[in-house]
């Protein structure tokens, strides 16, 4: 079930020594900063909810790595959740309870951008080097959202034909 598509997908919520390992033995990782928090209480205006989190860094530092920082273009308007009303983001804060209700599914055109690699830098600490990813993350929605985001524009974007950019 659930278990193998994750195994097939090599998905891991692991710890960071997991992480670490995985970035030494040539894998990938895309790692959410916000994780649950950004995805349950984020909304239209795109504003990033990574609070003081620097993991994600510190796996990279130890690995001796770069971070290529990414966005997806109206990724927002393809769900939306209810984590405007008090009561589910006090449950979350409280009891960790991600029970917000998400609504949508709606076939918006996504777009992913990756920004330049930051590369590896032995002199940087972990939240110096997230402070310069967060940079780079909000520097791609800053040239590539349209705020606040729109559900019916994100749709009409789907039929607009864009030229790739040289």
């Amino acid at each position: 079930g659930f278990k193998l598509l994750l195994e097939v997908f090599s998905v891991m919520h692991g710890p960071q020594k997991e992480c670490v390992n995985a970035l030494k033995n040539g894998h990938l990782l895309g790692i959410s900063p916000g994780g649950v928090r950004e995805a349950l209480f984020s909304d239209e205006s795109y504003v990033l909810l990574w609070g003081n989190r620097k993991g994600f860094a510190q796996v990279a530092i130890d690995a001796k790595v770069p971070i290529i920082p990414m966005f997806t273009q109206n990724v927002r308007e393809g769900f939306r959740s209810l984590g405007s009303i008090r009561l589910y983001r006090w449950l979350y804060e409280k009891f960790r309870l991600p029970i917000v209700p998400i609504y949508g599914g709606f076939p918006v055109k996504f777009r992913t951008y990756l920004g330049d690699p930051i590369p590896y830098d032995p002199n940087l600490t972990a939240a110096e080097l997230a402070d310069k990813v967060r940079y780079a993350v909000q520097s791609l929605i800053d040239r590539h959202q349209k705020i606040p985001g729109n559900i019916l524009r994100a749709l009409l974007e789907r039929f607009h034909r864009r030229h790739k950019e040289d």
